[in-house]
């Protein structure tokens, strides 16, 4: 029900049927509503005048007078007979018929008879105690008919306006839905796709002003990787200076110089890395998941970072090795450095493979998750000295991930510590029963 295009849509057809019913309502109001009166009502009258004729002057339509052919029963085709017309009764109409002339104050006991399937039927009058008068009943509709025509009218309505308002629908929303689709088409870079400015002015116009933003962005983007840049391989040749001059100082003063210069220096690596990342896409292929972490933690623990393997179960997925090289590498040293240790392990799930890195660490304050992956964010700032780094590791390594089509998410564990999981979509190889025949 939050659907715009559902809401729109019920809107017009709430709108049509109230203007029906209202306009139908009155039609009713002035000419009657359907029913046995409606449809009866002529023929009663008319049987009653009939009945009326027949018992003035019964003798003009006894058996022997009508074949004698001089009274008014053998122009009019009419003859008393002793019983009813020959046929099953038809109880609906006998009933329908009797409530009409009761309704027009000519209460008689007809009754209705229909000698074939679909042949016309046939009313019997009751003439006092003569017997009775046959006489067709054509043109007739069911009892019900004018409430089926009138239901079935109603439901035709509702259907057609249905149909137009989903049309209604349709076109108001497009705009709408063209800028949902845009920016669910997004790429990595945080640029649109370009959209065919075709269609209504509206539609046009949308997609003129998503082009315009999505070329702004794109230049925004580039300029402002080209300062990072610009700003990394700049600080080098000062830092390189400074490093020249370090030399002369006395040896402790020297010592905080070089630390100052060494943090310098990560920073500046790693905005370049970021920048890199952001503009390089790197091919594609086929990766065993599981071999790959296992030899990545392996080189890891080798360099004497305190990471273990879990459990690492078959997966295979489509990336470019030496990008996840860079990002599981930040993850795992993030884990090993900030947390104490950690443990790496690869689930299989139904359509994606998670790589799940747990540490021993205090985890991050609640309150500032949502602020892990920007760039140079540090938990406690105070430790900035103290721990190595430059703060941009998540950083890359969600730049990474979102470029190979998978998700990173990080969050506290239940038992403590950190859980950094990232998903990536598996890579299906056709068996011999999906082969074609």
């Amino acid at each position: 029900m939050n659907s715009l295009r559902l809401k729109i849509g019920l809107l017009v057809i709430g709108a049509i049927v109230a203007v029906v019913g209202l306009a139908t309502l009155v039609a009713v109001s002035v000419i009657g509503r359907p029913g046995p009166e409606r449809s009866l009502g002529p023929a009663a009258i008319q049987i009653d005048l009939i009945a009326q004729l027949v018992e003035r002057h019964p003798e003009d339509f006894r058996e022997g007078e009508v074949q004698r052919g001089t009274m008014r029963g053998k122009d009019l085709g009419l003859r008393i007979r002793e019983k009813p017309a020959r046929g099953p009764e038809h109880e609906g109409l006998t009933q329908a018929l009797r409530e009409v002339l009761v309704h027009i104050g000519r209460p008689r006991d007809v009754i209705v008879t229909q000698p074939r399937p679909h042949a016309p039927p046939i009313v019997s009058i009751p003439i006092d105690d003569l017997g009775y008068i046959a006489v067709p009943l054509s043109n007739t509709a069911p009892p019900q008919a004018g409430w089926v025509i009138l239901i079935g009218w109603m439901l035709a309505i509702i259907v057609g306006a249905a149909g137009i308002a989903l049309v209604i629908a349709y076109r108001l929303t497009r705009p709408l839905q063209m800028i949902e689709s845009a920016i669910a088409s997004v790429g990595p870079d945080g640029v649109l796709p370009p959209l065919p400015e075709t269609g209504s002015a509206e539609t046009r116009a949308t997609a003129g002003a998503l082009n315009r933003l999505s070329a702004r962005l794109k230049s925004a983007m580039e300029s402002r990787m080209r300062l990072v840049a610009a700003a990394g391989h700049d600080l080098r040749t000062p830092m390189t200076r400074m490093r020249l001059r370090a030399e002369f100082l006395d040896d402790d003063e020297r010592q905080n110089w070089l630390n100052d210069l060494d943090e310098l220096d990560r920073i500046a690596d790693s905005a370049i890395r970021l920048v890199r990342e952001e503009v390089e896409a790197g091919g594609h292929e086929p990766l065993k998941l599981d071999e790959f972490v296992r030899r990545l933690a392996t080189e890891l623990a080798v360099q004497g970072q305190r990471i273990e393997v879990g459990v690492l179960e078959k997966a295979e997925v489509a990336a470019a090795p030496l990008a996840l090289t860079r990002a599981l590498r930040n993850l795992m040293i993030n884990a090993a450095t900030h947390g104490g240790g950690g443990t790496i392990s690869v689930l299989r799930l139904s359509d994606v493979a998670m790589i799940r890195i747990v540490d021993h660490g205090p985890g991050i304050p609640p309150e500032m998750i949502e602020r892990a992956f920007e760039p140079f964010f540090r938990v406690d700032p105070a430790r900035r000295q103290s721990v190595p780094g430059a703060g941009l590791g998540l950083a890359i390594a969600k730049e990474i991930v979102e470029r190979l089509g998978g998700r990173i998410v990080i969050r506290n564990g239940d038992g403590g510590g950190l859980v950094q999981e990232i998903s990536l979509p598996l890579v299906f190889a056709p068996t011999k029963m999906d082969a074609p025949v």
